[in-house]
């Protein structure tokens, strides 16, 4: 008496799985992308025709057009900077503090930042700039 096996070995390849982890690895890649790009935060800064690239750890201080100041992401006033910039320079006193400031702003204004940062024992400065390079992207 023979028996006969009901599990048999098909062949054929069942793509629906193979689907769902595409679509899985898609939506990782474009979530994590987001993460990659700068803060959102939009100001104009002033061309340069020869500038370098600063890779050393830095803090970015931004001032828009309309006078608001970002530490990061995070906005914050004049008087509450100081206190966020001191926990950030106690750990590394060479940390390079970049002022990204609009064009439109006074000068005034971001030496003022630079004030605020230096009074807390800041002792490195740039100021971000863009490359006409940069501009034509």
């Amino acid at each position: 008496m023979k028996f006969q096996t009901r599990n048999k070995f098909n062949p054929a390849f069942n793509y629906a799985s193979f689907a769902d982890m595409v679509m899985q690895w898609l939506i990782f890649f474009l979530l994590s992308w987001s993460f990659v790009v700068t803060p959102g935060i939009k100001v104009q800064v002033p061309k340069m025709q020869t500038g370098e690239v600063q890779a050393d750890r830095q803090t970015i201080v931004t001032l828009t057009n309309d006078g608001r100041i970002y530490l990061g992401s995070e906005e914050v006033t004049k008087t509450t900077l100081a206190q966020k910039l001191i926990p950030i320079l106690d750990r590394d006193r060479t940390h390079v503090i970049v002022v990204r400031a609009d064009k439109s702003v006074s000068l005034q204004s971001a030496v003022d930042l630079i004030d605020i940062a230096k009074g807390v024992g800041a002792q490195r400065f740039m100021i971000a700039t863009e490359s006409p390079t940069q501009a034509a992207q």
